[in-house]
């Protein structure tokens, strides 16, 4: 993939970072009018809000489909934004195409579909098609996945392609709605140097208060832009409403980002740092779920009238984590002080 293009040929839409920003659902054109002027007024160029909505379950809030594409052209009439919305079939884009619509994306879920990849492929391929399009990795970790995904849309001929990192599905509860697993767009924008890749904070977090914190640490990493949900009034929002911020909060925190846009320290050195942020992550998820056996285990002795604390118990585990640390390179202290904490606040959870 030599001779991808821009995503836009105006340059002064290519500052870095891009901020692309908008509510997850276009509910109604009040909702995304006001929406869009209260962005447009903090500087915001690019305008997202889907219209078509993919839910795990059938009668969930799904979009408000074509009826919303006049509420987009208004939003570019009357702020100059760019807008975009997710497509998911050949219907949608032709749809979307035209209606106007600036850039596309594609959901993580078409995305791991190369069935629905290749019809969206060969549906731009036919329309000739140069508008930038934008694709999210898919819901499961998989490089080649993402990669073919990317691939199939060259091959028709599409030039403007960007890639968009919203973190990978994982079962249980975590620290974050989506695992970012940075590894793999790492290697993504290694593999392919001329392909922006945009990290999408709303959809790896899943909550309001942490999208600022891992917006700054993208863009310390190194991605070349931003993909935030901002709803006017997140409360009441039909969809993903707990991970929306407002129009001022956005505009707020992209004038933070955009005058800290030179990442501090090296790639390779942010690279790191995002390793050791998805490990402690992982910890973390470990942690709460051993607490939670934790309390049932304490549920079963109070139910059998037995002891909290058994003491045997607690010198094996002591002995054996001890001995399994060690032969992990971990000296028997550290591995002591965190057992006994863990130790500690467990028998809380059991009384």
């Amino acid at each position: 993939m030599k001779d991808i293009k821009p995503l836009f040929d105006d340059e002064s839409l290519m500052k870095e970072p891009i901020i692309i920003a908008g509510p997850c659902s276009a509910e109604s054109e009040q909702q995304v009018l006001d929406t869009a002027r209260r962005l447009a007024a903090g500087g915001v160029r690019f305008f997202r809000a889907g219209i078509w909505k993919p839910r795990t379950m059938p009668g969930c809030f799904e979009g408000v489909g074509i009826a919303g594409l006049p509420w987009l052209r208004r939003v570019k009439e009357e702020t100059g934004m760019l807008v975009g919305t997710e497509v998911a079939s050949s219907a949608h884009v032709r749809t979307a195409v035209a209606g106007g619509v600036d850039i596309l994306w594609i959901g993580a879920r078409t995305a791991a579909s190369p069935f629905a990849m290749q019809e969206i492929a060969d549906t731009l391929a036919e329309l000739r098609c140069d508008l930038p399009v934008l694709v999210k990795n898919p819901v499961n970790p998989d490089l080649d996945l993402w990669i073919g995904a990317v691939t199939r849309l060259y091959n028709a001929g599409v030039r403007r392609i960007g890639v968009i990192h919203r973190g990978f599905s994982s079962y249980g509860k975590h620290v974050y709605r989506n695992q970012p697993m940075w590894a793999i767009p790492f290697e993504f924008a290694r593999r392919f140097p001329d392909i922006p890749v945009i990290c999408d904070p709303s959809h790896i977090t899943g909550s309001h208060d942490l999208v600022a914190p891992l917006s700054r640490h993208a863009l310390a990493m190194g991605f070349d832009g931003l993909i935030i949900e901002s709803h006017c009034n997140p409360e009441c929002a039909l969809s993903d409403a707990s991970q929306q911020l407002l129009p001022e909060e956005l505009t707020s925190l992209m004038k933070e980002l955009i005058a800290k846009n030179k990442p501090a320290g090296t790639p390779e050195l942010d690279s790191l740092r995002g390793e050791i942020d998805q490990v402690d992550n992982e910890i973390l998820d470990l942690l709460a779920k051993r607490m939670e056996i934790s309390k049932r285990i304490g549920e079963y002795k109070k139910q059998h009238n037995m002891m909290v604390v058994q003491l045997g118990r607690h010198d094996r585990i002591m002995k054996d984590r001890t001995e399994k640390g060690e032969k992990l390179g971990l000296p028997a202290p550290f591995i002591g002080k965190i057992m006994s904490a863990i130790h500690e606040e467990s028998v809380k959870r059991q009384l």
